[in-house]
């Protein structure tokens, strides 16, 4: 059975191998997310212990989809801004095992994450993700609005360039005002 759950500190750290293996597996199907191929096993724990820090300090909420009680997923958001951004949060790493695609587990991560940000006194999200990839369907359908693309924005794990396409989206009490 599928169920979407945030992780607090403790379990991060317990199963930071399944979260690794996540990563490792979108690294290197090609998701731009950050990494350069060859991306291994150590380079993923080493992403996975700062991210359990931003979780221990409250500066990151991690969410996962686990099937079958392993990790199928994740997505993360960062809720602390700069004093003039309080109302906003990012929307970071939205992962998913090629094995586990085509489920709904990227919907119903980012449904999660929305309302958790909601929840939290956010109003406006952000993203940004390689343009043209399966996630860019993923938040039109879920009502986010284009911003725009830049390109040569960042690079693909085999060092291609990859052009960025920006997104937002209003929730909670500023969901009224869009």
């Amino acid at each position: 059975m599928d169920e979407i759950r945030i992780l607090g500190r403790d379990e991060a750290a317990a199963r930071i191998d399944e979260l690794a293996d996540v990563l490792v597996d979108c690294v290197m199907g090609g998701a731009s997310v950050g990494f350069m191929a060859p991306y291994g096993r150590d380079d993923a724990l080493a992403f996975w212990q700062g991210v359990i820090a931003a979780v221990a300090d409250g500066s990151t909420l991690l969410f996962c989809a686990e099937r079958n009680g392993r990790i199928a997923g994740t997505v993360q958001v960062g809720m602390r801004q700069m004093p003039n951004q309080g109302h906003r949060a990012d929307i970071k790493k939205l992962l998913v095992k090629e094995s586990e695609r085509g489920r709904g587990l990227a919907r119903r991560l980012m449904e999660a994450a929305e309302g958790a940000a909601a929840a939290g006194g956010k109003t406006v999200l952000v993203l940004d993700t390689a343009t043209g990839s399966p996630a860019e369907t993923v938040y039109r359908k879920l009502g986010w609005q284009w911003v725009g693309v830049i390109p040569d924005y960042a690079l693909y794990p085999d060092g291609s360039f990859c052009s960025t396409t920006l997104f937002y989206k209003r929730v909670g009490a500023g969901a009224a005002a869009a």
